[in-house]
């Protein structure tokens, strides 16, 4: 190769120095997808303590509402059950059992989501009503 072949190499190649290119993007790139994942995480564990939630004010209705049930029956086996189902995914549950009128039970069920999200403080809550039992002869 002779001297001024080099010369031209050197030109042609000093224009393509793309070094630390990669390094760039993934500065770029990662924090979107970090932030994209830390929040689908934190919709995972919004969307696990809501359905825990709603299921234990369900089974709580169904045992306040019983013949010869008390309200207090209906408010223990809430959080008895949003303790066992939501364990994890709902934190600090939290049980308020009604009558919404003579014939209607209401049970709402809240507590707080985990945060995954450094600072983000979520809370659900979710109310079910039924109607109250009665045999007519």
């Amino acid at each position: 190769m002779t001297l001024r072949e080099r010369a031209c190499q050197r030109v042609r190649s000093a224009g393509r120095d793309d070094g630390g290119a990669l390094t760039l993007s993934y500065v770029v790139v990662l924090p979107v997808v970090f932030l994209f994942l830390m929040s689908v995480i934190q919709a995972s564990f919004w969307f696990l303590a809501r359905d825990a939630a709603l299921a234990a004010a369900r089974q709580g209705a169904d045992a306040a509402r019983a013949v010869g049930s008390s309200l207090t029956a209906g408010q223990s086996t809430a959080l008895g059950f949003a303790r066992q189902a939501g364990s994890g995914y709902l934190m600090n549950p939290s049980a308020a059992v009604r009558h919404s009128n003579a014939t209607t039970i209401s049970v709402t069920v809240a507590g707080r989501v985990p945060s995954f999200v450094p600072g983000l403080t979520v809370r659900v809550s979710e109310t079910v009503q039924a109607p109250v039992e009665e045999f007519r002869s």
